[in-house]
């Protein structure tokens, strides 16, 4: 086993609180983003690669990362997308045979600055107490002030667009293009499972950059559309909205999964806030309100669906809720194939419970074309 220097490094949240750790690697270097944590006991990688977390820095609340490697197909997104990494015991060795690499190997790929050895029950703790805000990880542990002035130059999460810094830069298409049915993909931060989920049901996904006006996206001719998942903010995402705006009138099936959901509310005039805490992991307890089931998701999200005005809207129905507060978790328009959810029914590496969502869009879909 390869010995690896320890260099002291720190963590500086926002309100001035500090947590000490270690550089992976023995690195120097800083990073800075909101911070945020994941329950998640297994898929680092595909976290590290969601470009819903661009931007953030990432605690995982696991006590060992790194311990089975890393597989070149465990990507949701052609690079690392979290600004830094934070852990307790970071594992530079790997058991798995199929892995291609050690994590070790894939964040210097990309350029990831990690820090380890940190006491994550007491970081999550502290966070969940007091928030998400934005930190400062760095191995300049001897300039604590110098470090304050550059924390406070972050810009807040909140009202942040981030799609434009994540979304294609032109159209591309996914998946056999003799396929059964087309659908137009509004990218702002999809992931790639997601895209396998289409294809693999019959579709053939034209990808369109995320701020796309809807007469682009129709031009296509699909039979279907789709909003994506994303980082940041969804109220700036003006684009969008008004895409979505169209794409409801269109009268043809539209699925959105979580940055996509929130933007479906905010098109039918129902405003997002931004949570206390995100919703971040692969355990979240979800209640289907149409089916009486329960299932067990991943989730990833800071901003949630005001769920006053949407139990108050005339058009729209709430079909899902997080049961651990009650927050708007789907919703589905009353009189048109409009539908979305807050979590994430393409999970990889789970779970599963939730990915009926796709086969009701292409049941919407089927029906549209017979």
């Amino acid at each position: 086993m390869k010995y690896h220097t320890k260099k002291s490094a720190l963590i500086l949240l926002a309100d001035g609180t500090i947590f000490y750790g270690k550089s992976v690697g023995g690195k120097e270097g800083t990073a800075v983003g909101e911070v945020c944590f994941n329950t998640g006991m297994t898929g680092y990688q595909e976290i590290f690669t969601d470009p819903s977390y661009f931007g953030q820095l990432m605690v995982t609340t696991n006590a060992h990362i790194g311990n089975y490697g890393t597989h070149e197909d465990e990507v949701e997104s052609e690079t690392v997308k979290i600004a830094g990494l934070i852990c307790k015991n970071f594992s530079y060795e790997y058991s798995r045979p199929s892995a291609d690499s050690s994590l070790l190997e894939f964040l210097d790929k990309n350029n990831l600055f990690a820090i380890s050895d940190v006491d994550t029950r007491a970081l999550v703790s502290y966070i969940r107490d007091n928030g998400a805000m934005n930190a400062l990880i760095s191995t300049r542990v001897d300039e604590i002030d110098a470090l304050k002035e550059e924390l406070k130059q972050v810009p807040s999460m909140e009202g942040l667009e981030l799609s434009s810094m994540v979304s294609t830069k032109e159209p591309y298409y996914y998946g056999d293009e003799n396929s059964t049915y087309r659908i137009s993909a509004l990218d702002i931060g999809i992931k790639k499972n997601i895209l396998r989920n289409l294809a693999k049901r019959g579709a053939y996904i034209k990808v369109f950059p995320y701020n796309t006006s809807f007469e682009e996206m129709k031009s296509w001719n699909p039979d279907g559309y789709f909003i994506s998942n994303g980082p940041g903010d969804p109220e700036p995402l003006t684009d969008a909205i008004a895409a979505a705006k169209e794409m409801i009138k269109s009268d043809k099936p539209l699925f959105g999964i979580c940055l996509g959901h929130q933007v479906l509310a905010l098109a039918n005039g129902v405003s997002t806030y931004k949570m206390h805490n995100g919703h971040r992991g692969i355990n979240h307890p979800i209640l289907n309100l149409v089916t009486g089931k329960g299932e067990i998701t991943s989730q990833n999200h800071g901003f949630a669906v005001n769920r006053e005005e949407t139990e108050a809207h005339p058009q729209l129905e709430i079909t899902h809720v997080h049961l651990n507060d009650q927050t708007v978790a789907g919703i589905r328009m009353k009189d048109k194939d409009v539908f979305s959810v807050q979590y994430h029914p393409e999970a990889s590496p789970g779970p599963h419970d939730a990915d009926y969502l796709f086969d009701q869009f292409f049941d919407m879909i089927k029906t549209g074309k017979n």
